[in-house]
Parts: C-alpha cells; structure tokens; sequence
C-alpha cells in the first residue's frame, strides 16, 4: 500500500500529514509553477505558422486577448498571425488552475521569456529541434515594456470575440459528435452534505419510453454523500419524461436543518463567548480593559456564484484508443488537469489515457474548480458505450455547486488622538479553500489545524495600527460552501471599510483623509486620491425633500500586489425605501496592464458584484438544501440597477498582477459607506433591501 502525502496551503505555512491507504484521500489540486521551458509548449511555430495553446481557462476575463497580444508583440508579428487554441491535457503540460486573479501574474512571464527564445531561434535559420528558453530578465523583453500612447492598447485579433458575437461554437455545451446521447443524474433535492440514494422508482415506466436509453446505478455517480441514478436519452427534452415517469423517491440520512441551523453555527458572538477563535492573524494582546469607540457587528449570507452558464461535459470513450488516449472529454472547467486526475482515479485509467479539452466558460468565479459534470458524463458515457453530453439545469447548478460562505463579523476599533490605536476583527464563517464539497469530515478537521487562508483573505487591514487582533474560525455547515470570486476578500474588506468610516465619523474626520492618514502605502494612497479626484470628492451630492443622497469611499488591497479605491454615490427615496446607486468610480493598479480593455471590463464585472453583494443577494436555504431553482429566487442586479461605470487605470511599470477580483476590495465598501452616509444608518445585514431601509428610517425619525 503506498504512502501518500497531503499539503495543505494556508495562511500559517504548510501543513504536511502522511497518511498510509490513499482510497480514504480526495484526489489534491497540483498547482506547478510554470516556467520558461513549460511555456515552449504553449507557442509552436510549424511551415510558417505560430499557434498558442492557453494556459489559462478562458472565462470572460479576455485572458486569451492578454496572452495572445503579448505572444504576438515578443514574436514582432500582428495578433491576428498567433493562431490560439484553447488548452488540452494532450497538448500541454501540467499548469495551475485558473484561479486568484493570476493567470497574468504566472504565465505572462514564461511565455514572453518562450516566445523571445522562438523568435531568436527563427531569425538565425532555425526551424526545427529541440530549444531551451533563455532566462532574460522582465526589462528585457518587448512585451513587458511599460507602453505609452498609443502602444498602451495592443490591436485585437477576431479570435474567439468574433466566435462569441456571431455564436459559433465554443462552449461545452455546444460541442456535437455522431450518435451524441443526452444525460443527467438525479439526486435527492438535499444537501450533499446529507447522505441520500435512490429508494423507490419505477424503471419499467422510464424504459417504455421510446427515447430512453439507458437508467444507469453505478456507485461511481456519489458527490459527497449523494449518491445519484443516472438517465440517457436519444434527445435532451426526452430527459424530463424520463425523470417524471421515474418517480424517485429518495432515502435521506441525518438531521434536517433550515437557515436557523446555518445563522447559529457561524454566531460570532457565540464564539467569542466561549474564548478565543481557532486562528489568530495578528496576536497582539489587547489590554482587557480598552475602552473601545466602536463596537460593530456585520453579518453577511451565502450567497451563489450565478454563471449565466449552467456547467456542461461531453464524453466519449475511444474504443480504438487513438494514440492511447481511451477517454476524451469536453469542459468548462477552471482546473482541467485536476479533472483528469478525479477521472484517473474514480474510473481505474492512467491520466495519461485521458484527454480533457478546455472550452470556453460561461462564468467561472471559483466554482468550476472541481470535477462534478464530468465524471457524471464520462459514467454514463461507459454504461450506453456512446458520446454522451451532460448539462446541468439552473436548479442543479444551484442546488448541487458549492457557494460563498457566510459570515458573522464582530469590529471593536479605538479611536484616540485622532487615531485608530486599537483594532480588533473577529470572524466566523465556514470553509472555502478546505471547501467541503470535496473534502471529508476527517480531512477538513486536520487541514483545519493550519487554518483556512481562504476564509482570512482581506482580513488584514491595510492600515497603520499599532495594536490589533485579528482571528477567525471555520465551521463546517450542513450545505457546502467553497472559493467564490475574491474568497474572502469581498466580505472581510467590507466589514473593514465600513469599520473605517464609522471610525471617521467618531473622529468628525474626512473618510478619504482618514484613510490617507492611516496608511504608509504609496499605492494605496495613489488609487485613493485617484478614485476622489475622478469623483469630484469634496462636491458631495445634497439631499431634498423625496431623496436622501449619500457618497462613500473605500479602499484596499488585494493579495498584497493589486490596489483599487471606489468612490460611490446612492440616492435613498424617503417614501418607499429604493436604493439605487447612481454613480461608482474606481481607481485600479494592477502593475503593468496588458489588455486594457479587459482589465476595465474585469473592473466593472467586480463593481456589479459589490453592488449585488450589497443590495441583492442572499442565496435561500430551507428543507435541508438550497431553495433557490432559478433567478427568481435569487435576485442579481439588472440592467437598469447598473449606474454608470468609471473605471481608471494606473499607469505603472510594476510587474503585472491580477485583475479579475482586484476591485472586490473597494466596491462593496464604496456603496455601504454611501448608504451610511445617505441614511445615517449603518446597516449590517446583507442585503439592504427597501424594506430595510423604511424601517431603519422609520426608527431613526
């Protein structure tokens, strides 16, 4: 029996367990560094022709753009010559998982470092064998020069922005094989956190229709603890018949729960009651008897990641085993390596006979991390000996994905001198990087020992203080929670922000002269002022007789490398309690900026979300799972919700960092403080909808 090893990543270093027997183990996430070498399989130069293999999972974030543009200015050719192909476990090796906003950060480097080697090779004649990248340094290759003028925006390439608009195939779920099977796997409408199977169901009823291919048991449809019953139809409408006619009913094992049961579990003040929390950021041993200034308590709910996109995976399994690949399959996934891996393992192959082709996503956001939908498809695949093609309803993308977990906040803050002297932020929330929806109870509880990073994430305020405690606690919840677009950072940065103006406003201060008082940080102090001038700070919008009017700032930074500050304005009717925000201006520095165009694009989808975050979202829990089976049930800012956008980009020539969650830290802050300044209320439960506001009005007079 092999020994394996199990690495745990967290805030406070690397936990390392070996743990004898592997089938108890999930299969671990590899995330490799790529480097020069690697990245001479992305680019590949044959009879005149360059092609790009992505590193990267391409989910709206234009990183296919990013990458393309700078492979073709370290090349010396125009973008639309650097053909690109999306990524392949075949075609390339082992890369991270498009994850953390760093696709940029990790990739831009090697490949600029790859394509010099190939552009040098080529001009000395050589068009064949075997190179060994050159290690140059950053100020040395052409793509990674700070650019002005008109440099700054590198020309587009058609490439898959032409696909999309004139809707050629490019999603999963748009793939197409001869004698293509449609399949979905019926689960227990709870929890997987729950155990549930199949009890009752009338196959009989489901074969006598004509279109019914196959009704698949096979253990290997378990997620967690539910195990599913698969169908196969010849057509995807045929599906619904089947299910109805199936009729399951389902055996549930545990304790049923309601959003009671969730609110309790994560109570920060009953945790505080019982001492101090699990893990500790800063340890600074605040004096028991500090008089604090503030004392604030801020809890935020679940919350879904909302794809437009329902996941989809096609299977197929090669019976000629071409060129040994036995299995290929097609996905939306952010970690196609680790698919593969899941595959190998659960279905008894070498990884190296599975072939996992990436296709465009539909939304990432975190939660297309793990292996669900392909493994349904390449099981079902197995069992009709055909192509098959699973994909998820909106209902199941709800109720079988994991979500953002809660969190309850408690902020006590001294103020003193005209200065935060002493702050201290405790935190309960549930699991996002030990997510439970792939790890056992066992597992999570030993991982746990390290602390989970990504529930901290944003935590640590980028403000001078002299004292603090930080700390915070994982618990495990009945419905499973996971990486959600920032981790942590949107709703820990929040609480911080909103602790900052409520701090500013004891002190009778300017919240942006606050803010600028309480850092050192020349980057944050930039975005700051930026974000203010772009909104004319000092012309504070007034109040009349139907419409309250408030503006907010905030600020932050995210991951230690990338800086935004937001500056909001609201607008409050008094008579039926409406919020809507009329304006959000952000200032975004993410070091040197390859694509402009996508980096403010990534800029305003993060302002979309604070603003859902703040005034929509609430994912609903009741009998024992996620209620929600539509957008009906969770309400995401629309069109009409969405104020205008001013999005500014720093000019810097620090290297690049991320893009996709940067703004996380600013957005959300921006609005509450807005509200707050609106209303005089400081609201702290999310989401502030209209009937909040009326009472909260209604209280104050």
């Amino acid at each position: 029996m092999k020994r394996r090893q199990f690495l745990a990543a967290a805030g406070a270093g690397v936990l390392t367990v070996t743990l004898a027997g592997c089938s108890l183990v999930p299969v671990i996430p590899k995330r490799p560094t790529s480097t020069a070498n690697d990245a001479l399989g992305w680019i590949r130069h044959e009879n005149g022709r360059y092609t790009l293999w992505l590193p990267s999972a391409e989910m709206g974030q234009q990183i296919s753009a990013a990458m393309q543009g700078l492979a073709a200015a370290e090349l010396g050719v125009p973008p639309a010559q650097v053909h690109l192909q999306l990524p392949s476990t075949r075609h390339i090796a082992r890369v991270r998982a498009t994850v953390g906003s760093a696709s940029v950060q990790d990739f831009a480097l090697p490949l600029a470092r790859a394509c010099a080697t190939l552009r040098e090779a080529l001009a000395q004649g050589q068009t064949t064998g075997t190179l060994a990248a050159r290690d140059l340094p950053a100020n040395a290759l052409r793509s990674l020069r700070p650019r002005t003028g008109a440099a700054k925006t590198t020309p587009a390439a058609p490439g898959q922005l032409h696909a999309l608009v004139t809707g050629q195939p490019l999603f999963a779920g748009d793939t197409r094989l001869p004698g293509l099977l449609y399949g979905r796997v019926l689960r227990a409408p709870v929890s997987a956190e729950l155990a549930s199977r199949p009890l009752v169901f009338d196959e009989t009823a489901a074969r006598a229709d004509p279109a019914c291919v196959a009704v698949v048991h096979n253990p290997r449809l378990q997620q967690m603890g539910s195990l599913g019953l698969g169908i196969v139809a010849r057509t995807p409408s045929a599906l619904d018949r089947i299910e109805a006619a199936l009729a399951v009913q389902w055996q549930v094992d545990g304790n049923a729960f309601e959003q009671a049961a969730i609110d309790e579990r994560i109570d920060i003040d009953t945790h505080l009651h019982r001492g101090a929390l699990q893990h500790r950021l800063r340890k600074d041993d605040l004096p028991a008897d500090t008089a604090w200034t503030l004392d604030l308590r801020m809890d935020i709910p679940l919350a879904a990641h909302a794809p437009i996109e329902p996941r989809s995976a096609t299977a197929h399994w090669l019976a000629a085993a071409d060129k040994g690949i036995a299995l290929k399959v097609w996905a939306g996934t952010q970690d196609l390596f680790y698919v593969r891996d899941v595959l190998a393992r659960q279905l008894g192959l070498d990884a190296e006979r599975i072939e996992v082709q990436a296709c465009r996503i539909g939304g990432g956001f975190g939660g297309r991390t793990l292996c669900t939908v392909e493994l349904e498809a390449a099981v079902l695949a197995q069992a009709v000996d055909g192509p098959v093609k699973v994909q998820w309803s909106r209902a199941q993308e709800f109720a079988q994905g994991f979500q953002r977990p809660p969190s309850s906040h408690r902020v006590r803050a001294r103020v003193q001198g005209g200065r935060i002297t002493h702050w201290w932020h405790a935190l309960a929330s549930s699991h996002i990087l030990f997510t439970p929806a792939a790890m056992p109870v066992w597992m999570q509880t030993l991982a746990d020992l390290a602390g989970d990073s990504g529930v901290a994430r944003g935590a640590q305020i980028p403000y001078d203080v002299p004292q603090q405690r930080i700390e915070f606690t994982a618990q495990r919840l009945p419905v499973h929670t996971g990486p959600w677009r920032g981790l942590g950072t949107g709703p820990n940065t929040l609480v911080v922000e909103s602790a900052m103006d409520e701090c500013a406003r004891h002190a009778e201060a300017d919240p942006l002269d606050w803010r600028l008082q309480h850092t050192t940080d020349a980057r944050l102090a930039q975005v700051l002022r930026r974000a203010a001038a772009e909104a004319h700070w000092p012309e504070r919008p007034a109040s009349d007789a139907s419409t309250l009017r408030g503006r907010g700032i905030a600020g932050g930074i995210y991951k230690g490398v990338s800086y935004a500050a937001a500056v909001a304005d609201v607008e409050v009717q008094r008579a039926t309690g409406q919020v809507r925000v009329v304006a959000l201006w952000c200032a975004h520095d993410c070091g040197l900026v390859l694509q402009p165009d996508g980096v403010r694009a990534q800029t305003e989808g993060n302002l979309v979300w604070c603003l859902g975050m703040v005034l929509h979202e609430k994912l609903p829990i009741a009998r024992s799972g996620v209620a929600a089976a539509s957008f009906a049930d969770y309400p995401l800012p629309r069109m009409g919700d969405i104020p205008p956008l001013h999005v500014h980009l720093i000019d810097s020539s620090a290297p690049p960092t991320g893009a996709g969650e940067t703004a996380m830290v600013a957005g959300a802050g921006a609005i509450a403080n807005a509200l707050r300044d609106a209303t005089g209320v400081r609201f702290v439960r999310l989401p502030v909808r209209s009937a909040d506001v009326l009472r909260a009005l209604g209280a104050h007079g």
